[in-house]
Parts: structure tokens; C-alpha cells; sequence
């Protein structure tokens, strides 16, 4: 998923349908997978959603006949939104591997039900016009903005370990990625860590892309669901069902990307050509797949960077995270 859309707004939409259990299998998502429980009206999933991602486009895809009921609600973040399924409030979200690492220790009650394989080359370290700095060596006693505990905090931390380097030998400013712009456009900053679509603002004013996460991110964005709603089992199928729906949308995302940009503009309220040109650098088509060892894995090797450089205060194993019920669904 592309993430974390700035003017975030935690407004809440609320989409009701009432259609029969034939509107899944119109969409050709084969029986067996929905007649795990019924999908009926009396269903409510409360889905966790940002500005101008995958819930935007299912009236485009012919997806949005939902055979149980849908409320939305829009979070600035996916550390947000682990906080809202872990406080009970939202049964189903995306995030990257990194917010659920944190909710480890409190013993949240959430669970990782399937992996987004995404861009990496939509989060960069910047720098901006003037500088001099060519190379992450060169950030030492400096100011570099980024956004704690995000792909651009873990990012951070990696770029500096490769040169020899720790928090301790820069200034490091945590900040959101509307601040960090403010901070980065003014001067503040000497260098920034950040994701998505205001990589391409700050290029169009001068800011050199230093570094991208390609090499350094796994690209892995993951969905995750609390403990209740999988236990549930006609949440359960609608959980299955509504993951079919959005795998359906990155599809026609990969095959219309002209229309995905052009929509995600009126979405936003960000220009076109911003997309455009984040689409033109980006690592991989987005593609939702079950959750596999590898994916574990991968999320595992996080943790321990954030273990090795203090941020959290012992080993986490993640194992424990992961849920493999919808497995035979995205097969």
C-alpha cells in the first residue's frame, strides 16, 4: 500500500449494503471460500483506512456490493491504527512491519493475517538543495528528521549502521510527516527520512534523493486483524472475503495506472503528477499474498535491529503475531 497520506482525517464514513451472498460470488471469488459463515447484513467489519488507499477504489473495480455491513474510519498512520485494533475500536487494518513490533510488549491483542507487497523506493533520505552531503558518512553531528517507530525510523537506523555510525553521532528529530515537511522546507533540517508522495514535493522544490529503502525494506506492508473478529466466524468471512475485494483493486491499480493516479489526485487533493512520477520509480507492483515463513522472517530481522540499537529493551520474537486462517482464501 502506499501510506501515510498527509491532511490525514480521522473522519469517519460509514458504507452499508445489504446484498445477498450472490454479490461475492459475482465478483468470482468462488464459494468455498465464503461459505465459511454466511455474509449477511448483520456483519459489521470496522475497517481502518487512509487517505487515497485501496478503500478508495471499490466503486472503480466493481467491488464496493458488500454482503455485510462496512464502517471506515481514516487514520494518519499505522501506528495509529494498531493502537485502534488494540484498543478494540477497528477489526481490520494495514500498517508496515514495523508498529506491530512495538505492540508485542503490551500483549495486544492483534494478529498479522496477510502481507501487501509493495514499493521501497517510495522512502528516501533527502536532502535538501544546498547541501553538500552526498553520503549517509556526511550526516554526522547533522539534523535528520524522521518519523519514530516507521519504515523511516528503521531506515534511518540502517543507513547509519552501514557507515559505522549510531543515533549517537547525529542530531536525530523525530517528527510527523507533516512537520518534517514544515521542518525540511524551512531549513531546520539537514537531512529527512520519509515515505510516499511528499518525496515528490520536496524534489519538485530541489531536494536530492541521497538514498532509497531499496536494499533496506522488504517492501512487505502487512494487514492485520484483532484476535476477536478471526475468532468470529462471520467476521471471519467477511474478513476473507473483504481481502479478495482489495486484492482485486491493487490489480486493476497495476493495470490502470494512469486512471489509479488521476483518481488518487481527486482523492487527496494532491497533484497527478506526483503519482505519476512516484509510479515511474517504483521497486515492484503491489501484489496481496498470504503469509508466508519468509515474511516472518523478514519482520523478525526488523525487531532485532530495533533490539541491537536500544529501542526496545529486549529480544521480540514475532512469530506469535502471525495468523495463517485466511491462508486457503488468498491461496
Amino acid at each position: 500500500m502506499t501510506h501515510h497520506y498527509p491532511n490525514g482525517l480521522n473522519r469517519r464514513r460509514f458504507l452499508q449494503a445489504g446484498a445477498s451472498l450472490g454479490a461475492g460470488l459475482s465478483l468470482g471469488f468462488g464459494a468455498r471460500n465464503l461459505l465459511a459463515a454466511p455474509l449477511s447484513p448483520d456483519t459489521l467489519l470496522r475497517v481502518a483506512s487512509y487517505r487515497g488507499d485501496a478503500t478508495s477504489f471499490y466503486k472503480d473495480v466493481g467491488a464496493a456490493n458488500f454482503p455485510y455491513r462496512v464502517s471506515y474510519a481514516e487514520f494518519a498512520g499505522g501506528n495509529l491504527i494498531v493502537e485502534a485494533i488494540s484498543g478494540g475500536s477497528i477489526d481490520l487494518g494495514a500498517m508496515s512491519e514495523i508498529p506491530p513490533i512495538f505492540s508485542v510488549q503490551s500483549g495486544a491483542p492483534l494478529k498479522l493475517i496477510a502481507v501487501l507487497r509493495g514499493d521501497v523506493n517510495n522512502q528516501v533520505l533527502l536532502v535538501p538543495p544546498q547541501s553538500a552531503v552526498r553520503d549517509v558518512a556526511e550526516l554526522k553531528g547533522l539534523r535528520v528528521g524522521y518519523v519514530r517507530s516507521t519504515t523511516s525510523h528503521y531506515l534511518l537506523l540502517r543507513f547509519l549502521k552501514e557507515k559505522g555510525l549510531s543515533f549517537a553521532d547525529i542530531k536525530p528529530v523525530s517528527l510527523s510527516p507533516q512537520d518534517g515537511l514544515a521542518a525540511f522546507q524551512s531549513g531546520q533540517l539537514d537531512a529527512w527520512v520519509i515515505y510516499g508522495p511528499l518525496i515528490q514535493l520536496a524534489r519538485k522544490q530541489g531536494a536530492r534523493i541521497i538514498k532509497t529503502g531499496l536494499g533496506y525494506l522488504s517492501g512487505n506492508y502487512l494487514l492485520a486483524a484483532h484476535a476477536k473478529a478471526i475468532a468470529d466466524p462471520a467476521r471471519h468471512a467477511a474478513i476473507g472475503d473483504y481481502l479478495l475485494r482489495e486484492r482485486k483493486v491493487y490489480e486493476w491499480i497495476n493495470r490502470n495506472p494512469d486512471a489509479y493516479a488521476a483518481r488518487l489526485a481527486q482523492v487527496t487533493g494532491l497533484p497527478k503528477w506526483l503519482f505519476d512520477e512516484q509510479r515511474k520509480l517504483q521497486s515492484q507492483p503491489t501484489a496481496l499474498v498470504a503469509v508466508d515463513d519468509a515474511a516472518v522472517r523478514s519482520q523478525q530481522q526488523v525487531a532485532d535491529v530495533f533490539t541491537d540499537n536500544k529501542v526496545l529493551d529486549r529480544r521480540i520474537d514475532v512469530s506469535g503475531l502471525w495468523d495463517r486462517s485466511f491462508s486457503s482464501v488468498l491461496a
